[in-house]
């Protein structure tokens, strides 16, 4: 007697162990990308990739496709994968956000990064003062709270303040900036250590706390102020640096 498998699901266990697989297959031949291994010699074909790192054609070929998603690299005819300009990286993915911080710290990528938070953060603040609800302003509050617990060593200041500005972003009800807050969250942990550590302390409550009150108060001109002068200050500490 013989089984029929055809409808047969494949085990849970074994989807996981492949996305993982690709993933991590993903994040070396990612991060190899950026920090220049491949910049003065081709990038290995899929078959090079599985025998190299011991993984099969199907993990190799998802991972370059993801590559392919993110900017990193372009398949061409007759030339094979090929891998792009950084001009061509999408720094608006998390991964390649990552591997560019992780590459070389950079004044200059944070500069870049800030100078994008003050285009759009003050005005998500000023939309929260708007359209934010009464769960919103909690959540904003909460990540507030979470700083203040951070300056008497109570909690991770660095989250507390990632969590604050997200909170501000998802309170804008702009599914535009909300999803920036992937981008913020990255980028954030490495700009909020650096100024930090020229600060010699953590944020400003304060600050902070006069961009909360406004958004409470449903002050969308005092909240754009507020918001602008914390980034500002980001911006005067890395040009003085």
């Amino acid at each position: 007697m013989t089984t029929d498998t055809t409808d047969v699901e494949t085990p849970p266990a074994i989807g996981i162990i492949g996305r993982n697989l690709t993933h991590g297959m993903l994040d070396t031949l990612g991060r190899a990308i950026v920090t220049g291994r491949y910049e003065h010699r081709p990038f290995p074909t899929e078959a090079e990739i599985a025998k190299t790192h011991g993984v099969s054609r199907s993990v190799t070929r998802e991972a370059v496709k993801m590559l392919t998603a993110k900017g990193l690299v372009s398949a061409r005819p007759r030339q094979g994968t090929i891998v792009q300009p950084a001009s061509a990286w999408n720094l608006f993915d998390t991964d390649v956000l990552r591997w560019t911080l992780e590459r070389k710290f950079s004044v200059e990528l944070l500069r870049h990064f800030n100078q994008l938070r003050v285009a759009i953060e003050p005005e998500a603040a000023a939309l929260a003062a708007r359209f934010g609800d009464p769960a919103d302003f909690a959540a904003i509050r909460g990540g507030l709270e979470r700083m203040e617990a951070g300056e008497a060593g109570l909690t991770d200041p660095l989250e507390a303040d990632i969590a604050f500005h997200v909170a501000i972003l998802r309170a804008s009800k702009n599914p535009f900036y909300a999803q920036f807050q992937s981008v913020v969250s990255t980028a954030l942990r490495t700009s909020i250590r650096f100024t930090n550590r020229i600060k010699g302390r953590s944020a400003n409550v304060a600050d902070h706390a006069a961009v909360a009150d406004a958004i409470v108060a449903r002050d969308p001109a005092g909240a754009r102020v507020a918001m602008t002068r914390i980034i500002g200050d980001v911006l005067t500490l890395i040009g003085d640096e």
